[in-house]
């Protein structure tokens, strides 16, 4: 698995990385089994930071992800979990939860640091307490060796902005917002975070499963139009003889600006094409006849949170 820099922080971090979100039952019941050797799996195919959070299942994902690891020697992988989201209507940055979280994310994986903590999902939330206390009590923790960088994660591309206008972070990661359908993330705000030498992260290569051939969710919020291109695009690469999935996943990391993509799954397969179509080239006649697809709805996307935030 290739590698790339994180930023000013040192890390090395696989172009692909392990999303634990699925671990926590987000999106379907689970096996331990499954569990097990989903993470196995990505960690000898080189996808050895892995995202998580204390959202994911509620503490499911913490937990199972701290069991899996139990045999892992510490060096031989990487950590990023969130705080400040636990619900979804529940959020808590004040100073008192940010430490508590953090002790509890710890004991839930069953380590004494991890090596990036972000704020989860900022744009629900007034991002002043963000900037002005959450920020803060984090790089407290860091001095304390807890926590080996900080920074936050968000959909809306307006709070990259406001955050790095106002104070300083190690890294930062956009969802759902660097993809086949949406490059708003590399067009708004991966030129800030450099200027700023932030360390940029990509997740949602797939876009909540808009970018597969599996049924799409009842949730899934984007407009009609944009699914119906999506869907024209996968019969378009199906027709080709390749997975969408293999094309959005190859968009995705060809981008040398993004240090990693995090990707997720609680199915080893999965994870073992991921790998498989990392190491194999880009269909660049592919993947112009596919954003020939989508050009009428580029950037379309949804809002999330607070509107002042989006």
């Amino acid at each position: 698995m290739r590698r790339r820099t994180l930023g000013q922080t040192g890390l090395e971090l696989p172009i692909v990385s392990f999303g634990a979100s699925s671990l926590g039952q987000e999106f379907r019941q689970v096996r331990l089994d499954e569990v097990l050797q989903s993470v196995h799996v990505a960690l000898e195919l080189g996808m050895n930071f892995i995202d998580t959070s204390p959202f994911y299942g509620r503490g499911m994902s913490e937990v199972l992800l701290g069991i899996a690891l139990r045999d892992v020697p510490r060096d031989d992988y990487l950590l990023c979990t969130k705080l400040g989201r636990y619900d979804l209507e529940h959020f808590d940055f004040s100073p008192k939860r940010v430490r508590e979280s953090v002790d509890v994310s710890l004991h839930r994986l069953g380590v004494d640091h991890v090596d990036i903590m972000l704020c989860h999902d900022i744009e629900f939330v007034d991002v002043r307490q963000v900037i002005d206390e959450t920020l803060p009590a984090l790089r407290a923790i860091q001095q304390q060796g807890k926590v080996r960088f900080i920074g936050f994660s968000g959909y809306p591309q307006k709070i990259f902005r406001t955050v790095l206008e106002q104070t300083d972070v190690d890294v930062a990661m956009s969802y759902n917002q660097y993809t086949l359908q949406n490059t708003r993330f590399a067009d708004e705000t991966i030129p800030l975070l450099k200027q700023h030498g932030v360390g940029v992260m990509n997740a949602g290569p797939f876009s909540a499963r808009l970018l597969t051939n599996a049924p799409l969710p009842h949730w899934l919020k984007e407009p009609e139009e944009v699914k119906q291109a999506a869907r024209d695009a996968a019969k378009l690469c199906f027709d080709a003889g390749v997975d969408i999935a293999q094309l959005a996943l190859q968009f995705s990391i060809a981008n040398e600006d993004i240090a990693t993509t995090v990707a997720g799954s609680a199915n080893p397969e999965n994870i073992r094409n991921w790998a498989r179509w990392a190491d194999e080239p880009l269909d660049t006649q592919l993947l112009q006849d596919v954003q020939a697809i989508f050009a009428p709805v580029k950037n379309i996307g949804h809002t999330e949170g607070r509107p002042e935030n989006n």
